[in-house]
């Protein structure tokens, strides 16, 4: 895929992929899932769930490291900045060959528009908090969160997964 589809595959995900209510229930069933996932495939993530700046769902699986809940928060601020996920503000970016520091000032040690951290957005209301992992190189981290919502949302039969990326 290019940028450019990419980037149009993501939209379509943050409008395909929201929810009519999001509360500590769903946090748990979401974050259980991400866990779940993350078993299957055999690797080890650190996963975070917010909403309105509330902690509700953190784990943090044998194998990562606190750097895992760095890039949690780094990448959460860029989509509590921007109501968008983090990697299609990275992606963004890199199309227009800027970097977020040079285009807006923003400081890498508080933001990192990395793959991995999607909004939640509740339909009619907009973004009210974030679900990241951290753990694996930053388009799997996006494509586990985007695959465990589908499945939550009940929208696993959609083509809403990012297909491979292009040689860059």
């Amino acid at each position: 895929m290019t940028l450019d589809q990419d980037l149009e595959k993501i939209a379509q995900q943050e409008r395909r992929l929201q929810f009519k209510q999001f509360d500590s229930e769903a946090a748990w069933a979401v974050g259980s899932a991400l866990k779940a996932a993350a078993e299957k495939r055999g690797v080890a993530v650190a996963i975070d769930i917010h909403l309105n700046g509330h902690q509700l769902f953190s784990y943090a699986m044998p194998g990562t490291t606190p750097d895992n809940a760095d890039w949690i928060r780094r990448k959460r601020n860029v989509v509590e900045r921007y109501h968008r996920s983090s990697y299609a503000i990275g992606l963004t970016h890199q199309r227009a060959q800027t970097t977020l520091q040079g285009k807006t000032g923003l400081d890498p040690k508080d933001y990192a528009p990395h793959g991995g951290c999607f909004p939640i957005i509740l339909a009619g209301t907009g973004c009210v908090g974030t679900i990241t992992v951290s753990g694996l190189p930053q388009r799997e981290d996006h494509n586990m969160v985007v695959a465990v919502l589908q499945e939550y949302l009940h929208l696993a039969g959609e083509d809403l997964a990012l297909g491979v990326a292009a040689a860059s």
